[in-house]
């Protein structure tokens, strides 16, 4: 593709880095790595962090780290990629499916509070910052105070992101991020378990180093190997660096393909909630009547585009053995409808402006079925108050140093 939907930026810089870890024979879990958890914990004003191998091995130590094991019931969203619910049913846990806002894709605190009514003895709520926007963390951690829940944040998608001038990923017991190539930065394959919690971070430490603490041979917990490279973490110290620029980046790419789309009544553009930093790791709208035209329009003109998500978790083969019944009706509309555009950080603004053009010259012939702008959750009003579409929003703070639940 000419305009790719996602774009890793590689320079001269990660690569010295690499070649320098590579010159010293020391490849594994050493000096870059630590360092990459200092410097990371301290974008994000959090007092520990530890790399691992994954986001979804990130997933998977920050739940056992917090205790969470057999029998437990984890609440989280429908509308994710799988490694969310996976970690938790590697835990033997079950994931309890709850519905989303229709505007902001992300978990719907009115469907959290009607899931723990309906079920008693809910131990924790595992919420995904969806595309790069964060959830109504104040909202949900207010339920988690109100029923005694542990909260795990799944910031994959939203490095950067802010809600009330505090980072996302620094609210909960414990949160992940993901280095997956298309995400706000890359490791090539890498992940990170933040918490607030010096025995959660000790923990997440002993298991993703084969159980032991300090000691070669002395195993105090049944462990991983899910360790990070020096190599990833060499990689990762120098995509820091640039962050902050790249987001803003993704960010002004946003405001003008809003800019340039808002008006057409068959799309839904992003929203940016009144007090939120969004950071547009995807770029997704909704497209009412004829997504697939409109993907294949957009490539055959050389701009990529991908649906994020096609399917349900809870309505894949793996899952649908479990037998929740399909109670989520927004997030059910949402794969119908959703389609990522380009948005990243390695695009000409020339490139943004020409996957403008191409989507105006889409013709779906909808005039007769109605628009996507639908202003509803699942409940009826959007999650928070005044809502505002992307790009438009009033500065936000990085958050400050904080620890543990709010």
């Amino acid at each position: 593709m000419r305009i790719p939907i996602a774009k890793p930026i590689i320079t001269g810089e990660e690569k010295a880095r690499v070649l320098q870890v590579m010159e010293s024979g020391m490849l594994v879990a050493g000096r870059e790595v630590r360092e990459f958890e200092r410097q990371f914990a301290d974008y994000l004003g959090a007092p520990h962090a530890v790399a691992t191998s994954s986001g979804t091995t990130a997933l998977e130590i920050a739940l056992e780290a917090v205790g969470i094991g057999p029998g437990d019931v984890v609440a989280t969203t429908p509308f994710t990629f799988v490694a969310t619910s996976n970690a938790i049913v590697h835990r033997g846990a079950e994931p309890l499916f709850v519905d989303v806002d229709a505007q902001t894709y992300n978990l719907d605190p009115r469907a959290l509070e009607e899931a723990l009514r309906r079920r008693p003895g809910v131990r924790a709520v595992l919420v995904v910052h969806l595309f790069g926007l964060a959830c109504d963390m104040p909202a949900i951690m207010a339920l988690a105070r109100r029923h005694g829940l542990l909260v795990i944040e799944d910031c994959a998608q939203a490095l950067g992101a802010v809600v009330d001038s505090r980072q996302a990923g620094t609210f909960g017991d414990a949160a992940i991020f993901s280095f997956y190539p298309s995400k706000a930065i890359t490791t090539g394959e890498g992940g990170m378990v933040v918490t607030g919690f010096p025995e959660v971070a000790r923990r997440a430490c002993m298991l993703v180093d084969a159980g032991r603490d300090g000691t070669e041979y002395d195993y105090e917990v049944i462990g991983y190997n899910y360790r990070m490279t020096n190599m990833a973490a060499a990689i990762g110290l120098v995509q820091l660096t640039h962050l902050d620029a790249r987001n803003a980046i993704r960010r002004r790419h946003a405001e003008m393909l809003t800019r340039g789309l808002r008006d057409l009544p068959w799309v839904a553009v992003p929203v940016e909630p009144e007090g939120y930093r969004h950071v547009y790791n995807q770029y997704t709208v909704r497209v009412t009547g004829e997504r697939e035209a409109l993907a294949a329009h957009l490539r055959a003109r050389e701009i990529g585009t991908k649906i994020y998500y096609p399917m349900l978790v809870p309505d894949t083969a793996a899952y649908r053995k479990r037998g929740q019944p399909p109670q989520f009706p927004v997030a059910a509309r949402l794969v119908k409808e959703v389609l990522s555009i380009p948005v990243h950080p390695a695009l000409a603004a020339s490139d943004v402006e020409e996957v403008v053009q191409a989507v105006r010259e889409f013709a779906p012939g909808l005039a007769a079925q109605g628009t996507a702008r639908e202003p509803t959750g699942a409940a009826g009003g959007a999650s928070r108050v005044e809502v505002r579409e992307a790009g438009r929003s009033p500065s936000a703070r990085r958050g400050g140093r904080r620890g543990g639940t709010a």
